[in-house]
């Protein structure tokens, strides 16, 4: 029996992999919220009450823009590492070791016939994290990226009201558990 001509029905296991990743790349995206709601002029003010209001402000917001927030911080960084290119080379791999190895895996990592625990993935992609841009010479220039992505997210959460954001019931019940 040939199968000239025939076309497969089930795809290879690599290519199968790419729409799986772009899946789950958009329902990751899928939980960030729209920045014309996040930057809406009207909805920022000085917290009233002082230090408690901001707090709450901030844990209210920083639940419900995580994802915008996480953009900001990882554009932030990339920004500052365009003058260090062997910096951002080494980020923009890393990122893909990151997504490939711990945020887009469907099943557990085998390594050598040993299942390989997410934790131990975590923290060894951490270590190699901190130890390869570490070597790249640009410490001081990551640390104040991180340490300014971190001023501007705390920034907008503190005087971004909160009266106008819509959480739904599971996210409601965990900000007041972590007010609490």
């Amino acid at each position: 029996m040939t199968t000239y001509g025939t076309i497969p029905t089930s795809p290879t296991p690599k290519l199968e992999y790419i729409p799986r990743a772009k899946q789950r790349i958009k329902a990751g995206l899928g939980t960030r919220r729209s920045w014309k709601t996040m930057f809406d002029l009207r909805s920022f003010g000085v917290p009233s009450g002082g230090v408690p209001v901001a707090v709450s402000r901030v844990r209210v917001n920083v639940a419900y823009f995580r994802m915008n927030y996480t953009m900001v911080a990882l554009l932030i960084v990339f920004l500052s590492m365009l003058w260090h290119p062997v910096s951002l080379i080494v980020f923009l791999l890393l990122m893909a070791a990151w997504l490939f190895l711990y945020f887009l895996r469907d099943e557990p990592l085998v390594l050598l016939g040993h299942l390989v625990d997410d934790r131990l993935v975590l923290l060894l992609m951490a270590v190699l994290t901190v130890v390869l841009l570490l070597l790249t010479d640009a410490t001081l220039n990551i640390l104040v990226a991180v340490l300014v992505a971190v001023v501007v997210v705390v920034a907008h959460a503190a005087f971004r009201k909160t009266e106008d954001l819509f959480l739904d019931e599971e996210e409601a019940v965990n900000v007041g558990a972590a007010a609490s």
